[in-house]
């Protein structure tokens, strides 16, 4: 690095350098010390393989002796395979098998060199830190021994930021290190790395109405929960969606349905389940439910400021997933117990709510509910929340008032049809999507108002009863719509 640009860093950055370059007693040398030491062990690099982008900066800044010549082992890895390529052409042109063997021999000595070294690729999440360097989270979003360090000259380059899913190669830690360094980045997001440097930011892109609908119907006769849900609260691709649910209203085992039926019917969309306060069976239940889907989590066990970290994870890793085109869909359970969270992480605002809420505590938790939505430009965030009534809290009570308005789909679980032992325990008329014109046919809207207005005056118990029966009796959800019509029609010509 030249010198003009190392005096112009500060000292905490230039400790930093001098910690990757293994510089002994860093922490106690001035700046003229470090400059001094890091301007004498500054090096060249030689030629990256073919392929695979390096980190300049890093190499200049960060590599020791040591870390260059690991590097110079990777290209002679690539020089192998590119002579075991030749030679096996010069085989099949009728040239000498013995060479080819002499070839793969070099290649095999080379890899196992190369393996000595032990330098892994690693694939995880990103979380930048105040300094501007980052680190490669593994397991559950959070810090462990395994995280990778990340140099800011990488961050600036890619335009990486906390929630990307990087892959690269690493090396492990030298002496006097915790963590290991990333020296190549592979992929960002499973696009090439130039993807990444050229996307919008998540807040420049446009908003609209879900119009691309997620249909939860399987085909299965008995299935009458994702059936009813697709008639009364359909869901489409960026809904923002609350499942209003008292205790033991079956709300754990409703969000495990839609997240297997999303899995299954549509691979293509990233599922990310979010448990934040919850028992440790649900969680290693919701972990056997699903085959892909990702199951982030923090117990009730766990400190509150452990449940805002994985939640903030979370919403940071479907922002960077919809920045690059694709659909994600988050289950939260629940927004209730993530706004307690940030009611006993933010500082005190002097005012307090009813129930002790503080109302600083409920903005993080509106960014994140307010995240799901449909981008004009492409790509999509669905979040379907529930949240805690009848809890005997007056905080749930007010927390539930201040999301109420905050959704464009709304799912209303009745206890008392729990209680009768009746399931799905669904209000049919309190539920509903706002604009579901946009993801219905004439058809179905036409007999969904008739099945609306004929229930009217009916008690949610009768109501619901009544669907369920009728949904039993037929196959799916068309041959139900033709019996409304049908009925309909029949009641019209009765009066006349």
């Amino acid at each position: 690095m030249e010198q003009h640009v190392l005096k112009s860093k500060k000292i905490s950055e230039l400790r930093e350098i001098a910690k990757t370059f293994s510089v002994e007693g860093y922490e106690k040398m001035k700046k003229a010390q470090l400059l001094e030491v890091l301007l004498t062990n500054g090096t060249e690099m030689q030629e990256p393989p073919e392929g695979i982008v390096p980190d300049s900066d890093l190499v200049r800044e960060a590599e020791t002796e040591e870390a260059q010549r690991e590097m110079a082992e990777c290209q002679a890895l690539a020089q192998a395979e590119n002579e075991l390529r030749q030679g096996e052409e010069l085989s099949e042109a009728g040239g000498s098998s013995t060479g080819t063997r002499d070839y793969r021999g070099a290649r095999e000595s080379r890899e196992n060199r190369y393996n000595k070294e032990d330098r892994p690729e690693v694939e995880g999440i990103l979380e930048l830190a105040e300094g501007g360097f980052g680190f490669l989270r593994f397991s559950n979003f959070l810090t462990s021994d395994q995280d990778i360090y990340v140099s800011p000259s990488q961050i600036r380059r890619f335009n990486l930021k906390t929630g990307d899913k990087i892959k690269g190669i690493s090396r492990r830690p030298n002496e006097g290190e915790r963590f290991g360094a990333l020296l190549y980045v592979l992929t960002v997001n499973g696009d090439e790395p130039g993807v990444a440097m050229k996307r919008p930011d998540f807040d420049d892109l446009t908003p609209i109405f879900p119009k691309e609908r997620l249909s939860l119907e399987t085909g299965a006769r008995n299935d009458t929960a994702m059936r009813l849900i697709d008639l009364v609260a359909p869901i489409g691709k960026g809904q923002r969606g609350i499942i209003v649910a008292p205790p033991k209203a079956g709300k754990t085992i409703l969000l495990k349905k839609i997240a297997h039926t999303i899995e299954m019917k549509y691979p293509d969309v990233e599922m990310i389940v979010l448990l934040v306060d919850e028992r440790p069976e649900e969680v290693t239940d919701m972990k056997r439910s699903l085959v892909s889907g990702e199951v982030i989590y923090s117990t009730f066990d766990e400190m509150p400021q452990h449940h805002v970290k994985v939640a903030e994870m979370v919403l940071a890793r479907a922002q960077r997933l919809a920045e690059h085109g694709k659909d994600v869909v988050i289950l939260l359970d629940s927004i209730t117990r993530l706004a307690r969270a940030y009611n006993l992480v933010v500082p005190a605002s002097g005012r307090t709510l009813s129930g002790g809420l503080d109302p600083g505590a409920l903005h993080k938790p509106k960014k994140f509910f307010g995240a799901a939505r449909k981008l004009e430009e492409g790509g999509s965030i669905t979040i379907l929340a529930t949240a805690l009534v009848e809890t005997g809290s007056r905080m749930d009570d007010v927390i539930f008032e201040e999301f109420k308005g905050t959704g464009n789909m709304e799912l209303h679980l009745d206890r008392k049809l729990s209680e009768k032992r009746i399931f799905p325990a669904i209000n049919l008329n309190k539920s509903g999507t706002r604009r579901e014109d946009l993801l219905m046919s004439n058809e179905e809207i036409e007999a969904v108002w008739m099945m609306r207005r004929a229930m009217a005056n009916m008690g949610t118990q009768e109501v619901t009863e009544t669907i369920i029966d009728n949904l039993a009796h037929t196959r799916n959800n068309a041959d139900f719509i033709q019996v409304i019509k049908k009925s309909k029609l029949a009641e019209q010509q009765k009066d006349s």
